[in-house]
């Protein structure tokens, strides 16, 4: 396959379309909500400044659990 062919420049620019939107993707993921487990509250972690930040929501499955452990 020559590299000067439309073949060959069509399957780089797909290649490079799948591997963009892959790594979109996958850094879409990482604004999901986890929950702090001493509190329960619900935070997000802030790629920028790598910290947590808190919603002041608490999850209610968590604070069950730890009022059966009591």
């Amino acid at each position: 396959m020559d590299i000067y062919s439309r073949k060959f420049a069509v399957i780089v620019i797909i290649a490079l379309a799948s591997i963009l939107a892959l790594q979109v993707m996958a850094n879409g993921n990482s604004a999901s909500q986890q929950i702090d487990s001493e509190t329960c509250e619900l935070y997000i972690m802030d790629a920028n400044i790598n910290a947590k930040k808190y919603l002041s929501e608490f999850d209610q499955k968590c604070l069950d659990f730890k009022n059966l452990n009591r």
